[in-house]
């Protein structure tokens, strides 16, 4: 990720700049690098867009700046790079606002869906959206789609995200569950009682058949998932 700072810097230093030409060789080097660093495939296309500096900043000539990532940043929508002067009469340090956008292919709504809605295959198309722009996973399968309920409704060619659907139920409290202990080239299952719900995205208790108390994931009807 730093590699990645460094090539926001380098595109907003030479763009600015009015002696940068379009085909300058360091173009296409700072793209590859961009991205690299939102960890997607060159197929998709990136947009980077820089924000401004607080206008009342008044900041000392510098002889080297430092691109970096604050803690916490994630290169990805709305998001900010550092920098800070290492070498200069004052030392400085100041935030810059930048959007990633990356776009790609994904389901949207093919007509207004109101909240509640159980989706069928025609409600749904396929389109190029920002994948970026929400924090929850935009969906690009129908499969994993259709027959579920929206737990919020969308607008049409609005992008359908993992958080707009409801969490499905998998299994009840007291169910007799199916416990798969997987790790690196092995797998073992066995029976289970759950002692919640195995609500999706969740992580559920059950006991096992020699009375030990274990906690996994919920993949499936009446199936736990529990990773060693």
């Amino acid at each position: 990720m730093e590699t990645w700072a460094r090539a926001l810097l380098f595109v907003l230093l030479f763009v600015a700049a009015p002696a940068a030409r379009a085909d300058a060789p360091w173009l296409d080097e700072a793209r590859a690098l961009v991205l690299r660093g939102a960890g997607e495939q060159g197929a998709l296309r990136v947009d980077v867009q820089f924000g401004a500096l607080d206008a009342r900043l008044r900041l000392a000539p510098c002889e080297q700046i430092e691109p970096y990532l604050p803690s916490g940043a994630k290169l990805w929508g709305r998001s900010r790079i550092g920098l800070r002067c290492l070498r200069g009469p004052t030392r400085w340090n100041v935030y810059l606002p930048v959007t990633v956008k990356v776009f790609g292919p994904a389901l949207v709504a093919s007509r207004a869906l109101p909240a509640g809605s159980v989706l069928a295959p025609g409600d749904l198309a396929q389109a190029e959206v920002d994948l970026a722009e929400d924090a929850s996973v935009a969906l690009r399968q129908r499969e994993l789609a259709v027959g579920r309920t929206l737990a919020r409704a969308l607008q049409p060619g609005a992008s359908l995200r993992q958080s707009h659907l409801q969490a499905r139920q998998w299994f009840a409290a007291g169910e007799t569950v199916v416990v798969v202990a997987q790790g690196r080239g092995f797998a073992v299952s066995g029976e289970a009682q759950a002692l919640t719900p195995g609500i999706e995205g969740q992580p559920a208790r059950v006991r096992t058949e020699r009375g030990r108390v274990i906690s996994g994931t919920p993949v499936g009807e009446r199936r736990v998932e529990v990773n060693l």
